[in-house]
């Protein structure tokens, strides 16, 4: 079956980027110049998927009116001759169709994904975390790759993995690797944030993910943690344990995650992209090297 549908997770309250997110949805903050979340749908289109389905919560507005059209705006605009300004709301053409979906209560990531389930339905399909970039400057689109292997080898589970540093290991949720098989290979286990001690490998979970709907019965048996989430790599681990297929594919070379997660994560995401503008670039990173700044 050919997946059309993505999952994007986007209810998070955002307290680690407090004041900034008290009513700002931190996948609406700006990241050069477009807020977080367009990057993410952006590279869904680029993947050739039909249907976007956000899960949103409480002050999440903003996003619906981001990708909703704006017929005044565009025509008043055209009629004042703002050709570059029409250019830039050229995503809200984009050809997908858009569903919205609300998680009432901060039950964790894997939460968020069940309470899409009646629009995803009996299909397979990707989930693309809201608030992290995945920036692409080697022409090989990672989801297109993820949805090719997750097709080939009929997985229950395919996920993006990058090689993060050893301090880092205990952010995120860390895969044991079994035989590789180029490149893409299955897991044997996942371990969410581990010690460097303790960690099984050094590739982390990438934000992206392809799932068959069996994640769904996964998920809504899975018990929470003591924090009253339901861990998603507890999930994943599930799956795993049932001797389904999980597979894992490395980012492509060139590619890169920008997590917007923190006020540190969110600083170097923006300055990464404002120093590759076209137009302003150039300016910025004279500016950045001035000893007065």
């Amino acid at each position: 079956m050919q997946v059309t549908k993505a999952v994007v997770p986007a209810a998070g309250a955002g307290t680690r980027l407090l004041p900034v997110t008290k009513s700002q949805p931190k996948e609406m903050l700006p990241v050069g110049r477009k807020p977080v979340i367009q990057y993410v749908v952006e590279e869904i289109g680029r993947a050739g998927l039909k249907h976007v389905i956000f899960v949103t919560g409480r002050k999440k507005v903003a996003i619906e009116d981001h990708f909703d059209r704006d017929p005044e705006l565009t025509r008043l605009l055209r009629e004042n001759g703002k050709s570059d300004l029409l250019e830039a709301l050229r995503f809200e053409q984009n050809g997908l169709s858009v569903s919205y979906v609300r998680q009432s209560e901060p039950r964790g990531l894997a939460d968020a994904i069940l309470t899409a389930r009646h629009l995803v339905g009996n299909e397979d399909f990707v989930v693309a975390l809201g608030d992290a970039i995945i920036e692409n400057r080697a022409g090989d689109e990672l989801l297109t790759k993820l949805v090719r292997c997750h097709e080939q080898n009929a997985a229950a589970a395919t996920i993006a993995v990058e090689e993060v540093t050893e301090d880092e290991v205990s952010k995120y949720g860390i895969v044991t690797p079994g035989a590789t098989n180029g490149a893409f290979f299955r897991i044997t286990d996942v371990v969410e944030k581990p010690s460097p001690q303790e960690a099984p490998s050094r590739l982390a979970i990438a934000a992206r993910y392809v799932f068959s709907p069996e994640i769904f019965e996964v998920i809504a048996t899975t018990p929470p943690r003591a924090n009253g989430e339901v861990y998603l790599t507890d999930c994943i681990r599930e799956l795993v344990d049932r001797e389904l297929p999980v597979y894992c594919v490395k980012l492509p070379a060139g590619s890169k995650r920008h997590d917007i997660g923190n006020f540190e994560s969110f600083f170097r995401a923006f300055i990464h992209f404002a120093l590759a503008d076209p137009d302003y670039g150039a300016a910025l990173r004279e500016l950045v090297t001035d000893q007065d700044v």
